[in-house]
């Protein structure tokens, strides 16, 4: 019950919301104020402020997992209250993708978002049984994966380099390990996950299309606790518990595989000789300096190596750190002061011994500020800062003493990206809230460094050096972001958003996939910005007291200063790549549908993605439009888990795609008995349509309050589909007059089996 509401007296309550065994933050928790409309959402942070009129109140904190809370509050001055919640046991798998309150994917102003807890999805059927967040997403709408089996996503169109991927605040630059079958994101040490793609908050910036937004674990901060995961061919085990109890706690997760463990037995001495590994580590530090501070410290390492015998090796991976302090300056204000750190490099190894290096990096040193002004119960103001040093090398060759080869490198490129942004969600009645920010967006080329002057034909005219700090060229511009929610009724909202993007940073790949020797190249003067324009609308709708969830949502996209390449351009240890580049426009628009079950024995949902991506080069089919590579028209995928009860859980996901567009031969000639291929349209051919059945069981072995014991078995590509991962065209061996196409699949039928501990 409630009292006082028209007073013109008005308090603030405050205060965090946790994990009661535990002591994690709750982001996304939500408090609300038994009948009326106002709420309170927790920041990243666990951080939740409302203002209200002076009277008594029953507040009710709701996150999915865990037990309704309410709590009644005399508000007559300023309060703090602390909600510490408790996990609903033995139910982890009735909500499959969610995080946040039952209806919050019809009342909040997010749209094009989709939030995963790597619990809840624990049990999806995945390729070698090695649970990734990247390739859960994956199976959702506007989600499209990059190839067969690979981490790599598109969004909504977007290129591949168009997706801003961070971990806890660090951006990386490559988020793949052992050529993209693997993601960054050790599962065990995340705790949640969330991909922006529609409505952006202008807090986010720097890439085009859309933002995943990973946070890892802050540790237990009550009692120690081991998790592990034994597979087929990696593992991991992770190791947390608090350094002094309610005030500061550690994480430490580390994962490798070992197929090189296997190779020592192989009977071919070459394949003895052969490493084949990647290695990843995680660590986290949360402390409590006070009842107003808080301070993290978080870092990433991660390395893939290869070597085979003497010919070839690769040595490559990212580092991140990250280091923030949250401080609360008032009941209304909350801050976020972050310093970052962010490297990927990698080192090939030509010969084998080491006598020749290439290599490429790219660089960050990042500070950002945010803040969150809790003005009243209806307005939430945020603003802030984010200042970057970005250093990019395209590419060096580093040559042992007495070598036959040189030393070479290409020029680092340097360069400052800024960001200042404003924005406020605003609950206008109580059908209609508005959000609406601004963000502005900088780039400034700095030396040290070469810069060049190119004619229409790319030649080179002109190279420009330029010394240390000295400010070359400023590209970029303000960023509006807009967004509305209108309820229609209890169960069902109409939303829609218009966001502005820059994006300054771009990869330079030949591949459909991301690989490890892609090369970052900034904006300058021949390099613009790409700039993407979207709109979305949706429907969204909830039935059953939000046991079923339904959304429709359209949207379009334009994108400016796209990139491509010239006929036989060089990518990579180019100092002037930028003469090999030509800049045009894109458009992509589509329609999404999503219905998903989130409680009962079965769970799931069912996804589809009707799209079109379109590209026009001035240089390229003589100016006419083309489809992208990443066009693919049908997307469908079916996710179902089924609960036998607390021992057994059957799952199961069925994809099926359109090809990709694709360039092949339209013909041959023979110059002076040179076989030469002929081409027409760029993309004018389809890959063959893409379809797979995964099937998993878990067998939960034991479950107690001290030790938890699973075991888990699963078979990738059920019925033995052999998708195309590639086509190759090569003469038939029996008539050399004809050309015969080669389909080069990948995966048939891969069963996993894996066993997981905690304790």
């Amino acid at each position: 019950m409630f009292s006082g509401a028209f007073s013109q007296k008005k308090y603030t309550l405050r205060g965090t919301i946790t994990d009661a065994e535990s002591g994690e933050d709750l982001a996304g928790a939500i408090l609300s104020v038994q009948n009326t409309s106002y709420k309170a959402l927790c920041n990243s942070y666990g951080f939740y402020s409302i203002t209200l009129p002076e009277g008594n109140y029953t507040m009710v904190v709701q996150f999915v997992g865990y037990e309704k809370q309410a709590a009644e509050v005399n508000l007559h001055s300023l309060q703090v209250i602390n909600f510490k919640m408790k996990a609903i046991r033995y139910q982890l798998d009735s909500v499959v993708v969610r995080g946040e309150r039952a209806d919050h994917n019809v009342t909040s102003m997010s749209m094009g978002s989709i939030k995963i807890n790597p619990r809840q999805v624990e049990n999806i059927p995945v390729l070698l049984g090695e649970r990734d967040l990247i390739k859960t997403l994956q199976l959702m709408p506007g989600v499209k994966a990059a190839g067969e089996g690979n981490t790599g996503f598109y969004v909504r169109g977007g290129g591949l380099d168009q997706n801003l991927i961070l971990l806890d605040e660090a951006p990386v630059y490559n988020a793949s390990h052992l050529l993209g079958f693997f993601s960054v994101f050790n599962s065990e040490a995340i705790r949640d996950a969330e991909l922006l793609k529609g409505s952006i908050p202008a807090e986010y910036g720097g890439r085009a299309s859309s933002v995943l937004d990973v946070r890892m674990k802050e540790g237990n901060m009550k009692d120690y606790q081991t998790t592990g995961n034994v597979g087929l061919i990696s593992s991991n085990l992770s190791f947390e518990g608090p350094l002094k109890e309610d005030v500061s706690s550690f994480i430490v997760s580390a994962r490798r595989t070992y197929a090189d463990l296997f190779l020592k037995f192989a009977p071919d001495k070459d394949l003895r000789q052969t490493q084949l590994y990647f290695y990843d580590l995680n660590l986290k530090l949360n402390y409590k300096l006070n009842e107003t501070n808080r301070l993290f410290i978080s870092g990433y390492l991660g390395r893939d190596k290869f070597k085979m015998q003497d010919q070839y090796g690769f040595d490559g991976g990212s580092k991140t750190a990250t280091i923030r302090l949250n401080h609360t300056f008032s009941e209304k204000m909350f801050s976020n002061s972050s310093l970052i750190f962010s490297k990927y490099s990698y080192q090939i190894d030509i010969a084998g011994n080491n006598d020749v290096l290439l290599g490429s990096e790219i660089r960050d040193f990042n500070f950002k500020q945010d803040f969150s002004w809790y003005l009243n119960a209806r307005n939430t103001l945020k603003f802030g800062a984010n200042i970057i040093d970005h250093t990019t090398v395209p590419g060096e060759v580093q040559a042992a003493p007495g070598s036959v080869y040189q030393t070479l490198a290409v020029r680092p490129r340097r360069a400052i990206e800024s960001a200042f942004y404003i924005s406020n969600n605003q609950q206008v009645s109580n059908h209609l809230k508005i959000y609406y920010g601004l963000r502005l967006a900088l780039f400034s080329n700095i030396g040290p460094g070469d810069f060049y002057r190119f004619d229409d034909q790319g030649n080179l005219i002109e190279t420009i050096s330029y010394d240390h700090f000295k400010w070359v060229k400023t590209q970029g511009g303000p960023e509006p972001r807009l967004a509305f929610n209108y309820q229609l009724g209890t169960q069902d909202a109409l939303k829609a958003s218009y966001n502005r993007i820059y994006q300054f940073i771009h990869l330079l790949s030949n591949t459909t996939s991301t690989t490890p020797t892609d090369v970052w190249l900034p904006s300058s003067d021949n390099v613009k910005p790409q700039i993407c324009d979207q709109w979305s609308l949706g429907y969204f709708r909830n039935s059953k007291r939000n046991m079923f969830e339904s959304s429709v949502e359209v949207y379009y996209k334009n994108l400016q200063h796209q990139i491509d390449y010239r006929n036989g351009a060089e990518l990579v240890f180019n100092s002037t790549v930028e003469a090999d580049l030509i800049f045009g426009r894109g458009w992509a628009y589509g329609a999404e549908f999503l219905i998903k079950k989130n409680e009962g024995r079965l769970t799931g949902w069912l996804g589809y993605t009707w799209s079109k991506t379109l590209r026009q080069f001035d240089l390229v089919d003589n100016g006419e439009t083309f489809p992208a590579r990443q066009d693919r028209r049908h997307d469908i995928s079916v996710v179902g888990m089924y609960d036998l009860g607390r021992k057994l859980k059957l799952s199961a996901t069925w994809v099926y795609n359109t090809g990709n567009a694709v360039t092949f031969p339209a013909g041959k000639y023979v110059v002076d008995g040179v076989i030469v291929p002929y081409y027409t349209k760029r993309n004018g051919y389809r890959m063959p349509d893409y379809h797979r059945l995964d099937l998993g069981v878990t067998w939960i072995r034991k479950q107690t309050a001290r030790f938890e014991s699973s075991w888990n078995f699963s078979v990738y590509n059920a019925y033995g589909r052999e998708n195309a991962y590639f086509i190759s065209f090569r003469q038939n061996k029996d008539n050399p007059d004809q050309t015969e196409a080669v389909q080069i699949s990948l995966f048939k039928i891969i069963p996993s089996v894996s066993y997981k501990f905690k304790f």
